[in-house]
């Protein structure tokens, strides 16, 4: 990411050359940065064209205006899917999950699962953490030269996940695997099919048209099967045992697309902010040794690391009727995108948004989304993830330096790290 806000002339330059839609323009960590920066300041809400056939998109990249849309789920619904890719009824209706459903049975979904992730519940996985912690710490600083991210930020997150579903620690490799392979369906080092190549109408009925979504369904039936008409509390037996306040039970299908979400959402983001923050710290040892310092600056810090770290580039929301937005005039049916990372630097709302401040108050920022529905169920796991990760491995080094190139998912969903070799000196 780039330190400082870039000129004015190199703004309206990048303006020109926008194409949010290409995965490819995301690989670098800086062009994505530059494109939100000028649409911000020239064309905030942006008609962008489809190289892959898609049609198009509305791109909203101030803060003020992805909020508003965020809390509006009557005119930006989420029914017609939050990905780029269109998908027909028939694919709706088979690949909704929790997400993709907005008014009361979204929320009967989500009363599920819900204080399961509630800031008092997840509190009480603070000592596991800081075990898990320990030993996912003590196994890769040991080494001096390691992957930070298949080390560290892979398999602290995922490890957490395998309590709460109650599974094998010897599973989560294949939960790891899992993820890769269908979030980053574009690209070519994780995906078995590529979103947009033709092999990929195969699966077009399977979440991410990847067909790594059969392996996690056959594995979710067999827990399933298992814990059916038990008494077991971990997130299989809530969601197979309890029935939604709405009255309407989960069909089979509503568990796989239900179970998988779980999978997915509850390894990738948080392994990517880890990573994220990683190299934010590696990048800003100042910053690194303030919270040495002071580390009561903790929970602002971590208000930090999320805005920096933005996993989620954006979710698509689809307008259900004309509606007129920064002076443009959405038509019912148009897709539109909420760029969260753009607005995590927006510079009307942060002061100076590319300096990487662990002290930042206030941090208004939008990695969880902004008091929509769809406000991310996860948050206080994460946020708890993240503040125990960092208290316990900062104070342990003496030094850390990137020691190769960092590599990134190539992706327009997730801001992802695939790869971050670090040499570190312990403290």
């Amino acid at each position: 990411m780039p330190d400082n806000p870039v000129s004015d002339d190199a703004v309206l330059d990048d303006a020109l050359a926008v194409d949010l839609s290409d995965p490819g323009l995301f690989l670098d960590g800086e062009t994505p940065w530059r494109m939100f920066d000028a649409l911000r300041r020239t064309e905030p809400v942006h008609w962008n064209p489809e190289t892959d056939g898609g049609g198009g998109f509305w791109s909203l990249t101030r803060h003020a205006d992805i909020v508003a849309a965020d809390r509006d789920h009557e005119t930006f619904t989420s029914e017609k899917f939050v990905n780029l890719e269109e998908v027909d009824e028939r694919q709706a209706e088979i690949r909704r999950s929790m997400l993709e459903t907005d008014g009361p049975r979204h929320l009967a979904l989500r009363r599920v699962l819900q204080r399961d992730f509630a800031p008092r519940a997840v509190a009480g996985y603070a000592t596991f953490l800081r075990g898990l912690t320990g030993r996912t710490l003590d196994a890769a600083l040991a080494k001096g030269t390691f992957d930070f991210v298949s080390e560290v930020a892979a398999d602290f997150p995922i490890n957490v996940l395998a309590r709460m579903l109650d599974v094998p620690e010897g599973d989560t490799g294949r939960l790891i695997d899992w993820g890769n392979r269908i979030i980053a369906n574009t690209d070519p080092d994780y995906a078995d099919v590529l979103l947009h190549s033709a092999e990929s109408e195969r699966y077009r009925d399977l979440p991410f048209r990847s067909p790594a979504s059969l392996e996690v369904f056959e594995y979710g039936r067999e827990l399933a099967a298992r814990r059916r008409g038990g008494t077991g509390t971990d997130l299989v037996s809530r969601l197979v045992n309890e029935t939604p306040r709405d009255g309407e039970p989960l069909s089979p299908r509503d568990f796989d697309n239900y179970f998988l979400l779980l999978v997915v959402a509850g390894n990738e983001t948080t392994r990517h902010a880890i990573s994220q923050t990683m190299r934010a710290l590696i990048e800003h040892p100042e910053q690194a040794d303030r919270l040495r310092a002071d580390p009561e600056l903790m929970p602002s810090a971590v208000e930090e690391f999320l805005r920096w770290s933005s996993p989620v580039y954006h979710f698509r929301r689809t307008a259900t009727r004309d509606v007129v937005v920064g002076g443009k005039r959405i038509r019912e049916g148009d897709k539109v995108v909420l760029w969260f990372a753009s607005g995590n630097r927006d510079e009307d709302v942060f002061a100076d948004p590319y300096r990487f401040d662990v002290a930042r108050t206030p941090n208004d920022h939008l990695t969880f989304g902004k008091g929509g529905r769809h406000f991310c169920l996860g948050s206080a796991l994460a946020r708890l993830e993240l503040r125990i990760m960092f208290e316990e491995l900062l104070p342990r080094l003496a030094d850390v330096r990137l020691a190769g190139d960092v590599r990134r998912v190539r992706s327009n969903f997730v801001n992802g790290i695939k790869e971050m070799p670090v040499t570190v000196s312990l403290a």
